[in-house]
């Protein structure tokens, strides 16, 4: 028997005397949640802890120290916890919370999204065998609980940090991690491909894809729920709904509404249709089991009264998921109701479960600013006060940089106008929305619409600059080609955490950019080399009006260089680079932030007694022929220099010199580049090192391609 769209009353009122833990949460029609129900949030949150934790910080509103964990110590696997009760889950949720808020305290990380899921996470190890049935998150970055519960607790202490924990799910990193994540959107279509793979093979374990609302703004998602309803495989879905389709660092001024149609629908959403059949399927189990399985099914007859409205079907009904929803995510008694009896039903074809949780839930600070507290640094847990050191930084990030020459171009240019893709904070369009608010536009994750929507500006006349990672602006390349190059449309590119990114790793390091934006025949290629540059070359995209253009830009902070007047840039000769140190036999070329390496790298070199030119390229798109020419003619030595993949400035460097004969000669040229594999995270400093980008290997290589092997192994040493 198939499962029939259900839906759950938007009121949910429960008996706070069944439990010490009974959340007792109203959601409205809306779920929004007011200042009442925050303060008996705390209130609840700190009677319920009473008898197994550390009393309350004098200086806070949370524990100083770590408190005791007796439960959670017994769980090393999701196996331990198959004999609990409902109620000692009640208290493995309490005491999972607070482990995750002190371990990320100590490393930083993901907090507000990993302290939502704490009461699901418990639930699905409880109700599901993994590793045979698959578990996957989308993103990843909501995934501290599930390690700690999966034979990782111990390693919590190297989150994010060399050779530790990855921040994502992370196939070789445990057998628990089915599905490798870290950008959105993908869940739903890997766990769509693992059910059908379960059935080619004849086996018979689930599949559960977790999902938040904001990643369900890309159409991947819609894609792979298409096929799904079509194909009729077996598969859990949870809609994660914490209310955040964009991500919380959207504003300077705090959280933000939410983006887009789906909000608003998520938030009225109610199933439209009586539940005859599941309410069939919960009476025929009771009949045929009884006991316990009368609760389970009670539950789910119990979220299923009542709820019938007009329009005859949802969304999720019309792709083919049957709809359970919405449901109490920090119900632990509701949510162990749920999964298990859609679980154990016999259903036909993919189920989607609307569960609506509070980010950043049990920790008061994350509860009352979520904007902070998406992704933290260290912190103290009394407090919530992070340990932030850019206080004292000389310099701001790139990211600011760009925002600032942003804003100073659109004070004299009317028609520039700015999109992201639910990453304001991250992209510095905060500052933009701030100052421009009806210029700046966040169309949720979804990188894809965004290009073509700013193609689309560009046909009616204005400047569009799209700020996108170099690692998400991958999700997007078609459109990039199709709907904006080859229409050789000016859409301007600011792509954001280009190179090596640290602790995030390799879902988020922009190596590739250069490689697959260069090859296009309209796009001009830009890289600066410090922040003045940036500012220049803002300046310079906002003046090229007859083709596309992009500029890269690394994550952190500028060097330290004078910054225009005004934060206006000067628009820079396009195709021209330029020569910042004059000197014999060898040329180091570099392209981006590599130069600051290369300058590094000269004063090593000069040490022993050789100088060397060091050279800006600044465009790897047209390039500057004559420049390249001038130093082939005059250099021993070339060596090319970028923090990028195989097939980037180096190979168009090449590429010139081939078809122009400078390679006919005595000249030796050596392209220095990432290395054909992926960095995994660590600290910045240990990423260049891996990759043999740092001023040591390049002035270790000037020595090497001269013959001068002592010097070189001095250096390196």
């Amino acid at each position: 028997m198939a499962l029939c769209a259900s839906s759950f009353p938007a009121q949910i009122i429960r008996a706070a005397a069944s439990s010490d833990l009974q959340a007792s949460t109203s959601l409205s029609s809306h779920f929004s949640w007011g200042p009442d129900f925050h303060y008996q949030l705390r209130t609840q949150v700190r009677k319920r802890r009473c008898g197994i934790w550390a009393s309350l910080s004098e200086k806070g509103e949370y524990y100083s120290q770590r408190p005791p964990t007796p439960l959670l110590d017994t769980i090393n696997y999701p196996i331990h916890m198959k004999n609990l009760s409902v109620k000692e889950l009640k208290q493995l949720v309490d005491e999972l919370r607070s482990d995750v808020i002190f371990n990320v305290s100590k490393t930083g990380g993901h907090l507000g999204s990993s302290l939502g899921v704490v009461e699901l996470t418990v639930a699905l190890h409880y109700v599901f065998n993994a590793p045979q049935d698959k578990i996957l998150w989308d993103v990843g970055h909501q995934t501290y609980p599930h390690k700690i519960l999966t034979g990782r607790r111990d390693q919590m202490s190297t989150m994010r940090q060399t050779n530790g924990l990855s921040g994502f799910t992370k196939r070789s990193e445990s057998e628990y991690d089915c599905f490798g994540t870290g950008h959105s959107s993908t869940t739903i279509s890997a766990g769509l491909g693992m059910a059908v793979g379960r059935d080619l093979k004849g086996r018979k374990n689930n599949v559960v894809a977790v999902i938040g609302d904001g990643a369900m703004t890309a159409g991947q998602a819609y894609e792979a729920m298409n096929n799904a309803g079509y194909l009729d495989s077996d598969m859990i879905v949870i809609l994660n709904d914490n209310k955040q389709v964009s991500l919380p660092t959207a504003s300077l001024d705090g959280p933000i509404p939410p983006v887009g149609a789906l909000s608003s629908a998520l938030s009225r959403l109610q199933s439209n249709r009586p539940l005859r059949e599941l309410r069939e399927v919960a009476k025929g189990v009771t009949k045929q089991i009884g006991g316990p399985m009368h609760e389970w099914a009670a539950k789910v007859d119990e979220y299923a009264r009542g709820m019938i409205s007009g329009s005859g079907s949802t969304l999720f009904e019309e792709l083919g998921l049957y709809y359970i929803g919405p449901v109490d995510g920090h119900n632990v008694d509701d949510l162990v109701a749920i999964l298990k009896e859609v679980k154990s039903t016999k259903t036909t074809g993919p189920v989607l479960i609307h569960v609506v949780t509070e980010k950043g839930r049990g920790y008061p600070y994350a509860e009352k600013a979520a904007d902070k507290y998406h992704g933290v640094v260290k912190f103290d847990p009394a407090t919530g006060k992070q340990f932030k050191g850019t206080a004292t930084a000389k310099t701001q990030s790139y990211t600011t940089y760009f925002a600032e020459a942003l804003v100073a171009e659109a004070e004299v240019d009317n028609d520039i106008v700015g999109i992201h893709a639910a990453m304001g904070g991250g992209t510095g369009m905060n500052i933009f929305q701030r100052r421009f608010p009806t210029r700046c536009f966040d169309v949720g994750i979804a990188e894809q619409h965004a290009v073509t929507f700013a193609a689309g500006l560009t046909c009616e006349g204005l400047k569009p600059f799209c700020a996108i990672y170099s690692s998400f602006m991958q999700r997007a390349y078609d459109q990039v080609v199709h709907d904006v190059d080859l229409q050789k449309l000016p859409v301007r590119f600011a792509m954001d955490r280009a190179g090596l990114v640290g602790a995030d790793g390799p879902t988020h390091s922009g190596s590739f950019d250069v490689t697959f934006m260069a090859c296009l025949p309209n796009m001009v290629v830009m890289a600066p080399s410090d922040e003045a540059e940036l500012f220049h070359m803002v300046a310079t995209a906002a003046a090229i009006d007859d083709r596309p253009s992009c500029f890269r830009y690394p994550r952190g902070n500028g060097v330290g260089v004078q910054l225009p007047p005004g934060n206006k840039g000067i628009p820079l000769e396009v195709g021209r680079g330029r020569i910042l140190m004059e000197g014999d036999r060898v040329a180091l070329f570099g392209y981006g932030t590599a130069v600051q390496s290369c300058l590094a790298a000269a004063s090593l070199v000069e040490q022993h007694g050789l100088r060397v030119t060091v050279a800006d390229a600044r465009f790897c798109k047209p390039l500057d022929h004559a420049l390249i020419r001038s130093l082939a003619k005059s250099h021993e030595v070339l060596i090319t220099v970028e923090e990028g993949s195989i097939g980037g400035f180096g190979s168009h460097v090449a590429h010139f010199l081939a078809l122009d004969g400078l390679l006919d000669g005595n000249l030796k040229w050596r392209p220095m580049v990432l290395p054909d594999r992926y960095i995994e995270h660590g600290s910045p400093a240990d990423q260049i090192a891996w990759a043999g980008l740092t001023p040591s290997h390049i002035a270790a290589t000037v020595f090497n391609i001269l013959g001068q092997t002592r010097e070189a192994l001095e250096i390196a040493s």
